[in-house]
């Protein structure tokens, strides 16, 4: 018997109101969602006044259990379809990650489709397809030019959002949802540094135009896309693979890298956002990565600090196992935890085999009160609605 109901029908709902309880070093920075205003006083004290409308998302939380809410946050690297049935058959993850080692037959032979279409609520079926050298899918027929070769070839913004969409289309025959792309950092590196040709421009606008259009093929075709690295890896001091990597100044990015958050995320669509593991002077503490940061993430939800608009969508961290500046630190459980208490909605990782530990630390942390029941519904909210299951 499955552990999940299915959802029942949609009925009129209003914003899930949460808390915002966070823990860790830095000083926490409120993140509630916008609530509906609320009943005249005159209203809530009559008699007569009609019970409140259910919360968004209300029907579907009663169903799921606190390790089902927390499973539905996961987004983990698997080998192939044997290795992803088995650890969504025992947990309920959220979501899978095709990476560069995974059996690319989950894909082509129609496994991943055929896996999330069975659970009571869809997976996210990931992927990083950039184009240029992160490019998963060039053995299956989905490949892309570089964002700057791209950019530098002359193509316009309306024809990278058409590549885009051809390349999104494949990809939802393929059954992926999410696309880790558009990189949205601006970066003048060579084209084979961390960033590099990974980037569109070092200019801020010609990276909001093209990353804005590489994003609205993307949706268009069906595939949500998720705009990184915030608040910007374009002028980072390494790669966050092989060690901590500060930024300039929090001053300094708001005049580059996040110039194109402020716009493309006025109007965000179905897009998503991925915070990386970047220490910035001005913003996070000076030995806490962006990712596990209150402050960073803080100030992406809300937009305060560097002018933007409050982000209401979901939050996916970096890899949270296969890179050093969190790795050096965290074990892959405690990772996940910090994120999620400085925000994140989605904790992201390579290997399966550390789910059921996550999970234990993170029951653990909400029976401690180290995580908030509040924040975890409104997260799982937010995801829900990034699937398809909820409309409000």
């Amino acid at each position: 018997m499955r552990n999940v109901l299915r959802p029942i029908a949609l009925t009129a709902c209003l914003m899930l109101v949460t808390g915002c309880a966070s823990t860790g070093g830095e000083a926490t920075i409120a993140a509630s969602e916008t609530s509906s205003a609320a009943p005249s006083a005159a209203a809530s004290s009559s008699s007569s006044a009609a019970p409140a409308p259910a919360r968004c998302g209300s029907a579907e939380l009663a169903a799921l259990t606190l390790r089902q809410k927390l499973a539905q946050r996961l987004v983990v690297g698997v080998t192939g379809t044997a290795d992803a049935k088995a650890v969504v058959a025992a947990e309920q993850i959220g979501g899978i990650f095709v990476g560069s080692w995974t059996d690319l037959t989950i894909l082509s032979d129609g496994a991943a489709a055929k896996l999330s279409k069975a659970q009571d609520i869809p997976l996210m079926v990931t992927v990083d397809q950039e184009g240029g050298r992160v490019s998963r899918l060039k053995s299956i027929g989905v490949d892309l030019p570089s964002a700057r070769s791209v950019r530098e070839s002359g193509a316009t913004p309306a024809q990278v959002r058409a590549q885009a969409r051809t390349a999104g289309k494949k990809m939802a025959r393929l059954g992926i949802t999410v696309d880790f792309a558009p990189v949205v950092d601006v970066s003048d590196e060579a084209d084979g540094d961390v960033i590099g040709d990974r980037s569109y421009s070092d200019d801020p606008q010609t990276v909001t135009e093209y990353a804005g259009a590489f994003a609205q093929g993307l949706a268009e075709a069906g595939v949500m896309p998720v705009y990184k690295h915030f608040p910007g890896h374009g002028s980072g001091s390494g790669d966050t693979h092989t060690g901590a990597v500060t930024t300039p100044p929090l001053a300094q990015l708001r005049t580059s890298d996040l110039v194109p958050y402020r716009t493309l995320l006025r109007d965000p669509g179905t897009a998503g956002v991925m915070v990386g593991h970047l220490i910035v002077p001005g913003l996070t503490a000076a030995d806490t990565p962006a990712s596990i940061s209150p402050r960073a993430i803080g100030m992406l939800r809300t937009g305060k600090g560097y002018d933007g608009p409050a982000f209401g969508g979901v939050i996916f961290s970096d890899d949270l196992s296969g890179m050093k500046a969190i790795t050096d630190k965290y074990s892959i459980d405690q990772a996940v935890l910090r994120a999620f208490q400085a925000g994140s909605d989605i904790g992201l990782w390579l290997a399966t085999d550390q789910v059921p530990t996550v999970l234990n630390t993170l029951e653990k942390a909400v029976a401690d009160g180290k995580l908030d029941r509040g924040r975890i519904d409104a997260s799982v909210v937010r995801i829900l609605r990034a699937k398809g299951v909820l409309s409000c």
